[in-house]
């Protein structure tokens, strides 16, 4: 089994590389590359390619702007019209006066 694949079962402590545990069929674990660094098989790393450059620029490029959000923003607008909405309806059942029926105590 190799390191990279390797799972541990965090219910029964079983060591696997199947996606549940062949033991108790739980699908939690957490992968042993997390404590135990796997060595690098490769004896040279990979040349750089020019696809590769240019992605690095697209993110260096993405990373200085600031993330917007326009779910947020539209958001805040539909809760703004909805107190708005909610405000003149209680207005305007106070303007109109007690029309409510009376709650009887009995």
């Amino acid at each position: 089994m190799q390191l990279r694949s390797a799972r541990l079962c965090l219910d029964c402590d079983e060591v696997h590389d199947a996606r549940v545990c062949p033991r108790c069929t739980s699908e939690s674990f957490a992968p042993l590359s997390r404590w135990v660094q796997a060595p690098e098989r490769r004896a040279r790393p990979r040349p750089e390619s020019e696809q590769a450059e240019t992605y690095r620029r697209l993110l260096a490029q993405s990373e200085g702007k600031p993330a917007s959000h326009p779910w947020l923003k539209g958001g805040a607008l539909v809760a703004a019209v909805g107190l708005g909405g909610w405000l003149l309806r209680r207005r305007s059942s106070r303007s109109d006066g007690d029309e409510s029926p009376a709650i009887n105590a009995e």
